[in-house]
Parts: C-alpha cells; sequence; structure tokens
C-alpha cells in the first residue's frame, strides 16, 4: 500500500519504518526542513532500539521516503497516519491544533478515497472533529479511522510488529476492508485486531495508560506503607504479583512515572471526565501520588546529610524518564536534580544516551560525565534514578574507592538487599530497610 505518516515525531517515525518494513512505500512528512534531510541523509533523530536497523535498510530498499510536502504525499497515498503532538493546554486537556490544522490542509488536497488515521493519542469526539475539518473543503470520498498506539519507549519497534492487540475504531466498511489488510502481516500468530466504534477506540487508549499509571502509583504508596511498618515492598510485590488477577508487571516501585505518555494521557483522560461532569476520584489521587512521589528521593538524601547539602556533590546514575530511551520528558531525574540544586548540592550525572537531551535543557548547571564511574569521583553520595541494564552489576570495590561517602539511594531497587550487605555502603531504597554499616548492632 501507499501510506502517507504526518509528524515524524516518536510514534509517527515508528509506525512509518514499521509499515515499510513489511513492503509498504511510505512517505513520512514533516514541516522541520533541517530534520527532514538529516533523515534523508540516513540520520535517526530519536533512539530507540532497533529502529536505526530498519530505517536503513527501508531507506535503501527505496520503501522509506521523507518530504515537508503535504500536498505530494497525500496524493500518492491511499492511507493518510496522523502522527502529530497533542500537548496539555493551558487546563491540561489535549490540544487539537496540529491534528485539526493538517485536517484542515487535507480538506483541500483529498481528490480521490483516502483513510485518514488518527494514530496521536486523542481525546473522546477527535475523529469526528477531524471528519468535519477535512468534509468543509472536500468533495471527494474519505474515511476517517481511530487507531490508537500501544508502544513502550525502548521496546517500540518491537511493540509494533509484535502488538498484543490492534485496536481500531471505525464506522465504514470500505475502511474497515483497508485496515484489515493493512495489519494483516502484523497478527499472523493469531493475536487480536479489535474493531470498535470510534469513540470507545479512543477512549481505549486513555484508559490503558491510566490504568497502567495506577498500578505504578498504587505500588508506590505500598512500598511507602513497607518502610513506616517494616516490611519488604520486594516480598510483597513478588506476594501478589503471582495473584493472575493482578499479573507480575508495572509493579516495581520507584520515584515516579514519567515519559511523554502516562502524565499527559493520566491528566488528559481526568480533563475529559471534568467535561463529561464527572469526578475521576482515581485519577486525581494517581496524579497525586505520582507527584509526591518525585519528592521521596530527595527527602531521603535530605535527611542523611541534616538538611545541609551546600557543598555536597550528589552524582545520579540515569537521566531518562526509563532505560532504552534518550526521553528526558517529565523525567523524576530531572525533579530531583533541580531539587537538589535549589538545596545548594553540585551534581554529576551520567546517563547512557540522554545527556544531550539533558544539556539542552539544563546547559551548564550538572556536570555531564563520560562514563558512571567518572560520575562517582569525588561525589557524596550517589542517587540511582533510571534502571539502565549497565548499573545493574557495577564495580562495588570501585565504587567504594570514587565516593567521598559510602553511600547511595537507590530509586530503582536495583540491588538485593543481602547483596548490599557484602559492602560498606549505606544504602536506602524504595519500600525496603536501610542498609546501614556505620551503626552498631
Amino acid at each position: 500500500m501507499n501510506i502517507a505518516v504526518v509528524g515524524t515525531g516518536y510514534v509517527g517515525l515508528v509506525t512509518g519504518t514499521c509499515l515499510a518494513e513489511t513492503g509498504n512505500n511510505v512517505i513520512c512528512v514533516d514541516i522541520d526542513m533541517q530534520k527532514i534531510e538529516k533523515m534523508k541523509n540516513g540520520e535517526v533523530p530519536i533512539y530507540e532500539p532497533q529502529l536505526d536497523v530498519f530505517f536503513e535498510r527501508n531507506i535503501k530498499q527505496g520503501r522509506l521516503h521523507f518530504t515537508t510536502n503535504l500536498e505530494e504525499a497525500v496524493k500518492k497515498s491511499k492511507i493518510i497516519f496522523l502522527a502529530l503532538p497533542t500537548p496539555p493546554g493551558e487546563d491540561g486537556s489535549a490540544d487539537l491544533s496540529y491534528i485539526l490544522g493538517v485536517s484542515n490542509k487535507l480538506g483541500q488536497i483529498i481528490d480521490s478515497y483516502k483513510v485518514v488515521v488518527d494514530k496521536s493519542t486523542v481525546p473522546v469526539g477527535t475523529a469526528e472533529k477531524v471528519r468535519e475539518a477535512i468534509a468543509q473543503n472536500c468533495k471527494a470520498e474519505f474515511d476517517v479511522v481511530s487507531n490508537p498506539e500501544f508502544l513502550r519507549e525502548g521496546y517500540a519497534v518491537e511493540d509494533f510488529m509484535k502488538p498484543d492487540r490492534i485496536v481500531i475504531g471505525c464506522n465504514s466498511e470500505k475502511a474497515y476492508q483497508v485496515m484489515d489488510e493493512l495489519y494483516k502481516p502484523f497478527v499472523r500468530s493469531g493475536n487480536p485486531v479489535i474493531f470498535m466504534d470510534e469513540r470507545s477506540a479512543e477512549l481505549t487508549k486513555y484508559a490503558a495508560n491510566s490504568f497502567l499509571a495506577t498500578k505504578i502509583s498504587f505500588m508506590n504508596e505500598i512500598a511507602n506503607l513497607c518502610e513506616k511498618v517494616g516490611a519488604d515492598v520486594d516480598m510483597v510485590r513478588k506476594g501478589i504479583g503471582t495473584d493472575g488477577r493482578i499479573g507480575k508487571r508495572f509493579l516495581f516501585p520507584g520515584i515516579g512515572y514519567g515519559g511523554s505518555c502516562f502524565p499527559k494521557d493520566v491528566l488528559a483522560l481526568d480533563k475529559i471526565a471534568d467535561a463529561s461532569n464527572y469526578e475521576f476520584k482515581i485519577l486525581k489521587a494517581v496524579m497525586n501520588v505520582n507527584e509526591n512521589q518525585k519528592s521521596v528521593m530527595v527527602a531521603k538524601v535530605k535527611e542523611y546529610f541534616n538538611n545541609n547539602l551546600k557543598g555536597k556533590k550528589i552524582a545520579i546514575w540515569g537521566l531518562a524518564f526509563k532505560p532504552n530511551t534518550d526521553d528526558i520528558r517529565e523525567a523524576p531525574a530531572l525533579y530531583i536534580i533541580n531539587e537538589l540544586i535549589n538545596a545548594g548540592a553540585q551534581i554529576s550525572a551520567y546517563d547512557p544516551e540522554a545527556m544531550e537531551n539533558v544539556k539542552k535543557v539544563m546547559g551548564n548547571k550538572i556536570e555531564l560525565a563520560k562514563d558512571q564511574y567518572s560520575a562517582l569521583i569525588n561525589a557524596d553520595a550517589l542517587v540511582i534514578a533510571t534502571e539502565w541494564s549497565v548499573f545493574r552489576t557495577p564495580d562495588f570495590e570501585k565504587m567504594e574507592h570514587l565516593l567521598n561517602e559510602k553511600v547511595i539511594f537507590d530509586g530503582r531497587n536495583l540491588y538485593e538487599l543481602s547483596q548490599m550487605k557484602n559492602y560498606v555502603f549505606y544504602y536506602s531504597s524504595i519500600g525496603r530497610e536501610v542498609v546501614n554499616p556505620f551503626v552498631m548492632c
């Protein structure tokens, strides 16, 4: 099939590249000329495992193209994916200006049957608004479909190529046939393509992300309670995670969720509920818990240093909101860094992929180290903020020599308590006892 993908952000680029991988001819459209030129030259603008391999292969084989010319891409394509940003507006609701702006332009371009697909995360009723915006200036036949993405950063290519399910909101038999044919190569193992009405499809994405955010926040609350009552959150997690009704995933406590999806989508769903005169009490609690959880590690650091961080150097391992991505949007690490700086601390930080993005945001406010151990030199404590695999089995003896004070605050519970008791580190994690070798038994 001939496909246009409007928007080459995270969702758009992964979508376009993966669709090209199954033999489709894909044109990716963006208004950023510099970005388009870089992609034409084979430069991938985001870090995502496996994406560079698919990207390079499909450019070489002539299936993946890039342009700033929307009209050219639309006229050559039967399916048009809208993968445009829907950032929170001033009141927290999703801003549809990008999507509706492009939709107005599509109405002036479309001159033969097209299927326009909302791939962005959009509020309930957006498909109708897109349809109305296109119809104002369009005389040709077209359909609008809602097809929300369920891509995990760090696993996006795998998720697209081998999806758990594909959700399609559609009220046209003609569009149904087109979308069914498009996605057949991705569900050969039998995973479902679920067709439903557009509004249900739009709500499904928000419901999925909000439920996962709720699981994370619930476990963070359990972890905080564990510290109060002397329980071990790892044991509690295992005890409930083996219940088939609950499941093992998203039960790891930490310093809060971040990224481009959960914070934005939970807030947007809450605003959808408000607009419908419904008070979504659980969502409001989830947002409050997550906001408070970001400060848990800061409080631990301040308490250890008796609320005096002036002149203290704190090392940070991990800057991205999660491993296997360079995305720092709503990253808890950035909140922690800012709070520590405000308290007078100096920061040295390392992340395998996100440091360039952090430098754009923070400039020279922090020191960016060349590797994880360089960040520890003359540091008074280490804070682990992202669970990159490279941090899981460090050289603890080397760490002992590099740190001024042998202190670790682990916001991701990377190490077993029994393991840490073999060293001379003060080790504080989330929802577990503090290992303190400096206190006499």
